[in-house]
């Protein structure tokens, strides 16, 4: 009797609600006030000799607040993701003008200044070649470093070739090539560059590194900061 009453009621209701959407226009979404509006009308609209049992406006209610609750938090999980991404972008904006080390990027020579790279040696190496190299990929200067320490191996180049002829500025490349226990394995260059801007990759919400030379890096790939 009771889910027949139930039934008469929502039906009762389906009326009503129809009847006020012909005259204004109703949300797709219900909130608080409609879910109550609604909630106040089903209770007028029942049958006063087949009254709907208390439990199941309990369980209405509790339905209710459970979505509501749900809604409430993704709503405030959305905020705290749109201020993280904000302090994010505040924190790339602060290495503006600082240099990095990242890696895979152009060393840009210019007024001879020296050009500083970084390589990771996790397992220290026996001696470490480092190749200079122009756009072309022509090898202009190779040097040997000695016994490297693990960790991370720095090292500088004057913009010299071979000879000993100052470089024209531009962009250059460094390679290296580590010994250890009588293995050779390549190793990636990390060069000093500075940032120029800060984007945000609409892919992967990564920040990323515009760096001298049109060079990009996430900010993930960040060996060391300086100045």
């Amino acid at each position: 009797m009771a889910t027949a009453s139930l039934t008469n009621n929502l039906a009762s209701i389906t009326k009503t609600a129809d009847a006020k959407a012909a005259s204004s226009k109703i949300s797709d979404t219900m909130g608080k006030s409609e879910f109550l509006t609604l909630f106040t009308t089903q209770l007028k609209n029942q049958n006063p000799l087949e009254p709907v049992n208390n439990e199941a406006f309990v369980a209405q209610l509790a339905q209710f607040s459970q979505l509501e609750a749900t809604t409430s938090m993704q709503n405030s999980m959305t905020d705290l993701v749109s201020a993280l991404k904000g302090d994010r972008m505040m924190t790339g904006a602060s290495l503006i003008g600082r240099q990095v080390a990242v890696p895979d990027v152009p060393a840009m020579l210019s007024a001879g200044q020296p050009v500083t790279g970084i390589v990771n040696l996790p397992n220290g190496a026996d001696s470490v070649k480092i190749d200079f190299l122009d756009e072309s990929g022509k090898v202009l200067r190779s040097d040997t470093l000695g016994s490297q320490k693990p960790g991370l191996s720095s090292f500088t180049w004057d913009g010299k070739d071979a000879a000993g002829i100052t470089m024209p500025d531009g962009k250059y490349f460094m390679a290296a090539t580590a010994v250890l226990a009588g293995q050779t394995s390549k190793v990636p260059v990390n060069t000093m560059t500075t940032v120029q801007s800060v984007s945000s990759d609409p892919t992967t919400q990564e920040l990323m590194l515009q760096v001298g030379g049109g060079g990009n890096a996430p900010i993930s790939s960040i060996v060391r900061v300086g100045f």
